[in-house]
């Protein structure tokens, strides 16, 4: 009973995270503010929600912990390559 209300609120704060992470999309900033922080809310949301689930169904534990490697290494390498890909070009040379 204690690990479905765990389970509940992991997969809320999930939910929570993925919303609040859309609210700096009306904002003034640059674009790059913008997708660095939904793109940072909307992993952490993800595992969240993923930890939620691996507490309902134990039983499918290893299935869930390489989605949870692979989604936090698939996102820090896709922040990176965005990073790099938003710099210009030198020009000197």
């Amino acid at each position: 009973m204690i690990l479905q209300g765990i389970s509940y609120a992991s997969m809320g704060f999930g939910l929570f995270l993925w919303l609040w992470g859309t609210w700096p999309l009306v904002s003034r900033r640059s674009p790059l503010y913008k997708l660095h922080f939904l793109s940072v809310s909307d992993t952490l949301g993800s595992m969240a929600i993923m930890i939620g689930v691996l507490l309902r169904i134990p039983r499918e534990w290893p299935l869930l912990v390489l989605a949870l490697i692979s989604l936090a290494l698939w996102n820090t390498i896709l922040g990176y390559v965005l990073a790099y890909c938003s710099q210009g070009e030198d020009t000197d040379g």
